[in-house]
């Protein structure tokens, strides 16, 4: 039982941090964006660099923010159902989700990934465009953190889901430990 928690707290403490660290970069995505369109219709000139480094952080905002919504429960849910079910069949939701949808999909973008993003290092990929950024490769690789990221969160929110399942968590989300004391570290499944 400890550790599962651990692991959960392990899992979750790395998704908020990484969450937290990628937000930051939709403040200076905003400001190329206006740095962009300052350039283009006050000064005449533009950049192609300057707009494909927006198009990364878009992507990095994305790509590696998922796990940190999918902690935070922001993910889209049918939720006609949902809402009115007990913390239990809540919680038999979340693991059968998690086991049958999530955890599959996250390998199966990682597989299918694998060869694109392995193919785009290989040849150092850069833009097609003269003066954009020559780091293609990189941000392919993104499509290989993603999964990974998500699948690490998608195991944490069915190993919480379990705990609930199996009456060692309380329906907001805090454990007991083995030797009945209580900890309330784990965040709640919702």
């Amino acid at each position: 039982m400890r550790v599962i928690s651990t692991l959960i707290n392990f899992i979750d403490r790395f998704t908020e941090v990484t969450g937290r660290a990628v937000s930051w970069l939709t403040i200076l995505m905003v400001g190329l964006v206006v740095a962009v369109v300052v350039m283009r219709y006050f000064l005449d000139t533009g950049s192609i660099a300057l707009q494909e480094l927006v198009t990364y952080l878009h992507a990095t905002v994305f790509m590696l923010g998922i796990a940190f919504t999918l902690k935070r429960g922001g993910h889209v849910r049918v939720d006609i159902f949902y809402r009115q079910l007990s913390a239990q069949k809540k919680a038999l939701v979340d693991v059968l989700g998690g086991l049958l949808f999530l955890i599959p999909v996250t390998g199966l973008v990682f597989v299918t990934s694998w060869d694109y993003v392995m193919a785009s290092w290989a040849i150092a990929e850069t833009s097609a465009e003269n003066t954009g950024l020559p780091y293609i490769y990189l941000l392919k690789t993104l499509m290989l953190l993603m999964p990974i990221a998500l699948l690490l969160q998608g195991i944490a929110e069915v190993l919480k889901s379990a705990l609930t399942l199996a009456g060692l968590a309380h329906s907001d989300g805090s454990s007991f430990e083995s030797d009945g004391s209580e900890s309330s570290s784990i965040e709640p499944i919702l």
